[in-house]
């Protein structure tokens, strides 16, 4: 199985058993700092600018991106395909962090919300929504989870000749030790860890590919735009086709659903409750926008570079039309062993770092917000944070065994998590972190109108593109759109919670509730006192 004595296995594998050690040290140091619920969420709420920069951006790109995203749009976009990952960084980075950071430390430190189901109950004063917000997460989590570990799968097979299971189940081990020892701030620093490696591998694929004689330091990208693969989308309508199929309405899309979309899903957000403070917030927007341009805008552009490498025979005939086998195809054609050793890192931290947030989100629903919330009220905070340890672990050992076992559904789900978490919570949590006026009715209706939407558009959509298709067909054509889906989502949350909200003022919390979390000038630190950072059972 592992040709060890080959000097391309030899290199690869001494990298990535350097990188493996590193993540146990970083471990077993920070497990005596994990000891409490608090610290295991949030690292006490102590995390600086540079930590909290780096976890968001490691969050927010894995192996999906780079080997799913990148190559599938850079083969049917070209060039423009980088307008997904400057759009990732100025809409999903820099503004997230400038609108969203000190409005969401500030109202989950009053409101002392853990999980973003928890700041809904408490900001809305309603249980319910608490219970159907985690059940939601809980849901679609996990496809999104297993697809991080398939698109591990091509590059190591092709690399190194490592079995998908194998690389599945070293992935999960590993992660599972590290976020079962050490909680959020393990995360944290294993994020900066990895976000340094990410960075590297990035600039030196990026400088490799474009040093390749198929590129030749620029004349490839002229061919690139010669051919219709330039900067500039095409808006021409393919023939027998909709304008939903050009090229530009479909970057366009993207961009919005990848950029807009990370403001709604909860682990994401969950870096803006762990902050530390307002200078820890202006730090980690710079910093997490330089990162963005750099691994977002890079891993994109790569991407962008595969019509350069593969041809369409061997697209169609040696990758079977299989878009995720793009990118790997095209390094491991171009990069020495030592250089796919740390390529494999890169992938390998970018998978981590998705892996441990969307575990530590899942956990945190499930613990704090249903077993602390529905099932046993006055559970001691050392229970909850045991059982949050042990469900981090079962929620990375499902999510592999999903992706072992290939299922075909888990990947239909996926296509749809991003927008429809997205499409659900965006409302509420933007619009509630600004407005007063913004209530419970509002809410309700966003997350409403969201399911029924994707559901109505699924079917539509597929009937449209696949007409006198059997069922599955039409539903596999209708979930083929769904980053459009996931857009018009978000925009109908946009509507629906304010319109909600207007209509059914009577949700509408007391003025002495809201004036803690709306006060006329809220310009002071948003660095809690001791006392407010004390959980209910600790006061």
């Amino acid at each position: 199985m592992l040709n060890l004595l080959s000097a391309n296995g030899v290199a690869q594998y001494i990298i990535f058993a350097l990188y493996l050690a590193v993540l146990i040290v970083v471990a077993l140091f920070t497990a005596k700092k994990s000891k409490s619920l608090n610290d295991f969420m949030f690292a006490s709420k102590g995390v600086g600018g540079w930590l909290s920069a780096f976890a968001y951006g490691a969050t927010y790109f894995s192996a999906v991106v780079f080997i799913g995203y990148a190559g599938k749009f850079g083969w049917n976009f070209g060039l423009a395909a980088v307008w997904i990952g400057i759009g990732n960084m100025l809409i999903g980075t820099l503004a997230a962090w400038l609108l969203l950071a000190k409005r969401t430390k500030f109202m989950t430190t009053a409101l002392q919300a853990r999980t973003m189901p928890e700041f809904f109950e408490k900001r809305y004063r309603s249980g319910h929504i608490k219970l159907l917000s985690s059940l939601l997460i809980f849901i679609f989590l996990l496809p999104y989870s297993s697809s991080v570990y398939q698109g591990l799968g091509y590059i190591f097979s092709k690399v190194i000749g490592l079995d998908t299971v194998w690389c599945i189940l070293i992935l999960a081990v590993v992660t599972a030790v590290y976020l079962f020892l050490g909680g959020y701030f393990a995360t944290s620093i294993t994020d900066f860890i990895q976000g340094i490696i990410m960075i590297i591998g990035i600039l030196v694929c990026v400088f490799t590919l474009l040093s390749a004689e198929e590129v030749n330091w620029g004349e490839g990208l002229s061919a690139l735009m010669q051919n219709g693969l330039g900067l500039i989308p095409s808006g021409a309508v393919p023939e027998g086709k909709s304008f939903m199929d050009s090229a530009a309405f479909n970057v366009v899309i993207l961009v919005l659903l990848t950029s807009l979309g990370i403001w709604g899903l909860p682990q994401s957000v969950h870096k803006f409750y762990a902050v530390k403070d307002d200078d820890a917030i202006k730090k980690g927007a710079v910093i997490s926008t330089v990162f963005a341009l750099i691994v977002g805008g890079g891993a994109y552009f790569i991407g962008s570079l595969v019509t350069l490498f593969v041809s369409k025979e061997t697209f169609v005939n040696d990758l079977g039309g299989n878009f995720d086998r793009l990118v790997p195809e095209m390094l491991t054609s171009n990069l020495t062993p030592a250089l796919l050793g740390l390529i494999l890192v890169l992938l390998f931290s970018a998978s981590m770092s998705t892996l441990a947030s969307l575990s530590l989100s899942s956990a945190s629903t499930v613990s704090v917000d249903f077993y602390k919330g529905y099932i046993k009220k006055q559970a001691p905070e050392s229970n909850v944070t045991i059982l949050m340890r042990v469900l981090c672990l079962v929620f990375v050992a499902v999510s592999a065994v999903l992706a072992i076992v290939e299922i075909d559904a888990i990947v239909t789900m996926m296509s749809l998590s991003w927008g429809l978490l997205a499409g659900c919570f965006i409302g509420p949590y933007v619009l509630g972190l600004y407005s007063k006026k913004i209530n419970k009715a509002g809410a309700y209706a966003s997350i409403i109108t969201t399911v029924l939407i994707t559901i109505i558009m699924i079917i539509t959509l597929g009937l449209h593109d696949a007409p006198g298709a059997s069922f599955g067909k039409v539903l596999k054509a209708g979930i083929g759109r769904s980053p459009f889906i996931g857009v018009v989502c978000m925009a109908a949350s946009f509507i629906v919670t304010p319109v909600f909200s207007l209509i059914f003022r009577s949700c509408t919390p007391d003025k002495e509730f809201l004036a803690t979390l709306f006060p006329e000038k809220f310009t002071a630190s948003t660095t809690p006192s001791p006392s407010s950072e004390e959980t209910p059972a600790e006061q």
